[in-house]
């Protein structure tokens, strides 16, 4: 009997660009792979165990480490390549249309209404830039004159930087919730809005740990839904909870960096039932976007690392599964995320290793998860279990 499962989900850890990635720009994309190729020498031990270089794709950065896991690739059958869209995917929502992007900023009628019913004083940037680099260049502006700074990417985001001794963490929640219900009324079909706040002065600003998602709801019931209906506990650690919109869980802790969340995870393996949903998000957020092979290289190492830790807490009765929701190939052009495969590994002390080659569905993850924690999974949700 399964007392827990683990979900670790590394943010865009992706393992190999997909049959359609030339449709998103993305042909070629390979996030793990050019990774390893950039450092061959990578020492990720405990990554391999759970036979991350023996999927598909990966054949040239075997060593001689036998898989002591089950393990396999999967594609996607949704449209898009962000968090929302794998997240939800894993918990077997598909996507048949991707979310809407803003790659010439935000219509004017939006961004009126939404200074009308916060009272904000206007809005600086309104166009796709880098986070970091747009508090950079409108940080003294916004503390100047009270105007929040409103920017996007190459993701469905609408995105709201302020110092938060300009507008403090509430009002900005406030107005983030006013803009996420203000997309939904205009009937735009956008992802995520985004908390983003900072600190700091002039040259020296830092984005803290305060940031929160407002995520679009998923259309119908997921994998969480059905375990949250059928009493079974769900505790997200970092973003997941934010992904949903909430739903689906029963428990949450933010996180400010991969290690607390490793390190949170490995407590929950020892401590909590259920489901366990954790996000490392730094693999995405710092390193993908940026394009810091060398960051990304070291988060690998970091996660193979903090395995055996998270295995032993889990002891004889928890299970482990390592995937991702999308790529962000640090090696490739621009700053976008790639469209990519994802890696499910599946460990419990005492599994029989086995190769389940390559899987069309993401949300096999989550009909794995019910089959193991034994709740029947509905009719309608897609996927078939790895296990």
């Amino acid at each position: 009997m399964i007392r827990n499962i683990l979900l670790l989900l590394l943010d865009s850890v992706g393992v190999g660009a997909l049959p359609d990635a030339a449709d998103y720009g993305d042909a070629g994309a390979a996030t793990v792979p050019h990774v390893l190729e950039a450092f061959p020498d990578l020492k990720i031990p405990n990554l391999r165990r759970l036979g991350l270089c023996h999927l598909d794709g990966l054949e040239a950065f075997r060593d001689e480490t036998e898989p002591e896991a089950i393990y396999c690739r999967l594609a996607s059958r949704s449209r898009g390549k962000d968090s929302i869209v794998g997240h939800w995917e894993l918990m077997g929502e598909i996507t048949p249309a991707p979310f809407l992007t803003f790659p010439e900023g935000f219509p004017q009628e939006l961004l009126d209404e939404f200074c009308r019913r916060t009272g904000a004083p206007g809005v600086l940037g309104n166009c796709p830039e880098s986070g970091t680099a747009i508090i950079a260049r409108l940080g003294a502006e916004h503390q100047a004159t009270g105007k929040p700074i409103v920017y996007t990417s190459a993701d469905s985001v609408f995105q709201i930087a302020c110092h938060e001794d300009v507008v403090r963490i509430p009002e900005l929640y406030r107005w983030c919730e006013i803009a996420r219900d203000l997309f939904d009324e205009m009937g735009l079909k956008l992802g995520r809005v985004i908390a983003r706040p900072f600190v700091g002065e002039p040259g020296n600003y830092t984005r803290t740990a305060n940031r929160h998602d407002y995520a679009a709801t998923p259309a119908s019931r997921t994998v969480l839904d059905v375990l949250v209906d059928a009493g079974v506990p769900v505790h997200s650690i970092g973003k997941p909870v934010d992904i949903f919109a909430g739903r689906g869980f029963t428990s949450r802790e933010k996180t400010a960096c991969n290690a607390q969340t490793l390190a949170l995870a490995a407590q929950a393996a020892r401590e909590r039932e259920g489901l366990i949903f954790a996000n490392v998000l730094d693999f995405d957020q710092l390193w993908g976007h940026r394009r810091d092979v060398a960051g990304y290289a070291h988060g690998l190492e970091e996660v193979s690392d903090a395995l055996p830790a998270i295995q032993e807490a889990l002891g004889e009765d928890g299970l482990l599964i390592v995937t991702a929701d999308h790529g962000c190939d640090p090696t490739y052009t621009g700053t976008d995320h790639t469209r990519e495969y994802i890696p499910a590994l599946i460990w419990r002390k005492g599994i029989h290793p086995e190769n389940k080659l390559t899987r069309d569905c993401f949300a096999d993850v989550g009909q794995t998860i019910l089959k193991v924690l034994g709740v029947e999974a509905p009719k309608e949700l897609p996927g078939i279990s790895i296990m």
